[in-house]
């Protein structure tokens, strides 16, 4: 394999990975109130559960008042209880 070969193959690669590793960056952050956690997979909440949906680069702003909480598993937050669905 010659020198110009071995280029395109790493740039094959490398764009390869780039393309593979957008499709499982589907993070989101999910606030209830004033809670706020991380979700890595989308689905609907039940009926009457009250979130917002904001992407993974979202930030409060300024004099907004959030706290994060991370839980496992499928759910929401509603106040300090952790609902599994």
């Amino acid at each position: 394999m010659n020198t110009r070969s071995k280029i395109v193959a790493a740039a094959l690669s490398v764009g390869v990975i780039l393309a593979l590793s957008s499709l499982t960056a589907s993070a989101r952050i999910v606030c209830s109130g004033a809670t706020c956690w991380h979700v890595h997979e989308e689905y609907a909440f039940p009926p009457g559960v009250r979130v917002e949906i904001h992407p993974d680069n979202w930030r409060w702003r300024e004099g907004e008042h959030f706290v994060w909480k991370e839980h496992p598993g499928r759910g929401y937050w509603s106040e300090d209880e952790w609902r599994p669905f």
